[in-house]
């Protein structure tokens, strides 16, 4: 391994009750939020469940993506999928991946289970704030709030659907 300091960002949207999402995807459209994604992740090493994978259906462009899944017999054969069986294995793999792509961090991307078991391991929350309650049957952990302090916050008024923020929480040094 190196010396080298990656950060691990959890990227995800949730709303104001934690629902992440309904039936295997999210429950609402946010194009900007989408935009924010794909800029927060292009070129990194993403760490995501077998459940997200598939429900994107497809490795996304420019990234690597490491599956997590407990299933020893899943595979999927493509140059920028990679299957890890631990969040441990998942999460060393995406370090030796952003070192070898000269980048600094690694993206939790996904789903619940995934925010939760690579939470020991995350120092940075890119939180898309959703200022509704909504309907979902997957949902975010609450994060404890002595151990993280926002640093960024901006406002989205929706006139389409529930109004936003795009929030940066960072891990607060024990």
């Amino acid at each position: 391994m190196t010396d080298q300091k990656i950060e691990r960002a959890a990227v995800v949207a949730a709303a104001a009750n934690g629902a992440i999402g309904k039936d295997g995807w999210m429950p609402w459209e946010l194009p900007e939020d989408l935009k924010r994604f794909k800029a927060l992740t292009l070129g990194k090493p993403m760490i995501m469940g077998r459940v997200t994978f598939e429900a994107i259906g497809r490795p996304l462009p420019k990234r690597t993506t490491i599956v997590v899944t407990r299933d020893t017999d899943w595979s999927f054969d493509h140059e920028n999928v990679r299957v890890c069986h631990t969040i441990e294995e998942a999460v060393e793999v995406a370090d030796e991946i952003a070192v070898r792509d000269g980048v600094n961090e690694v993206v939790i991307a996904g789903g619940a289970q995934i925010y939760h078991l690579a939470l020991p391991f995350t120092t940075r929350y890119e939180l898309t704030e959703v200022h509704a309650e909504i309907d979902g049957d997957t949902f975010l952990d609450p994060l404890p709030a002595d151990q993280w302090h926002e640093t960024a916050r901006q406002k989205i008024d929706n006139p389409e659907g529930p109004d936003y923020s795009f929030v940066t929480l960072n891990r607060i040094a024990s």
